[in-house]
């Protein structure tokens, strides 16, 4: 599994991402490691901490390292030439707190490096589309590989705030254990489809209470699925 190293300025900003991520996906078994604040405690960023923080964190199958701005890029660059052992080290431009959200979610997930880097990359789509913006390019969805017959579901979202952060990480990890493939699509605005293990994908689609969600999955789960996505936008 991909581990994921927090380089700040601020010890108690870093702890705070974390802190943030971990409780929107409490259930990810994914190494996090904070490398945070100079060596004596006061702002700034170190090297050394950052490599040693990578080390922690690599499990081997590589390492994404979220930073926040100006020396914590280059401490991390310099951490990686001090790494003592080889790592496959991935170090992510993603915007810090969205970053390391979708960056959780996609890891726990069991997603290689370089997903884990583009979910995290393309964690600012979401607040795009809420502030009315047009979201960045995304990949499109690959077409089907097999011609079988999909289940088909509308449902209305009832939750009070829509799908928002919370309850779209929510599905993505209980979608993880269901034998199906999913893909969502937002009735009510046109937006979609797209695929319901991406929380960044998710969120783009801005669905709000009153929504109809066009659910569409395949596989030998694809029932049980269509009730989880229907149980996470329930407003219960």
């Amino acid at each position: 599994m991909i581990g994921l190293v927090v380089v700040s300025h601020s010890r108690p900003l870093a702890r705070a991402a974390v802190a943030l991520a971990t409780e929107l996906l409490p259930t990810q078994a994914v190494r996090i490691e904070i490398a945070a604040g100079s060596y004596d405690n006061t702002l700034g960023t170190d090297a050394v901490a950052v490599a040693e923080a990578v080390t922690a964190a690599d499990s081997g199958d590589g390492v994404l390292v979220l930073m926040d701005l100006g020396s914590a890029v280059l401490s991390a660059e310099t951490a990686v030439d001090l790494l003592e052992t080889p790592v496959q080290v991935r170090l992510c431009a993603a915007p810090f707190v969205e970053g390391l959200v979708a960056a959780l979610a996609a890891a726990g997930g069991g997603a290689d490096l370089e997903k884990v880097a583009q979910e995290a990359e393309s964690a600012l789509a979401a607040k795009r589309v809420q502030l009315g913006e047009s979201p960045t390019p995304t990949d499109p969805i690959a077409p089907p590989t097999t011609s079988a017959p999909r289940t088909l579901a509308l449902i209305e979202v009832t939750n009070e705030h829509g799908l928002h952060a919370r309850p779209a990480a929510e599905l993505v990890a209980a979608l993880r254990d269901i034998d199906a493939d999913v893909e969502l699509r937002n009735a009510t605005t046109g937006a979609g489809p797209v695929p319901a293990d991406s929380l960044t994908r998710v969120l783009t689609l801005g669905l709000l209470s009153g929504h109809q969600l066009e659910v569409s999955a395949l596989g030998p789960e694809a029932t049980a699925a269509i009730e989880v996505v229907r149980s996470s936008t329930s407003g219960h």
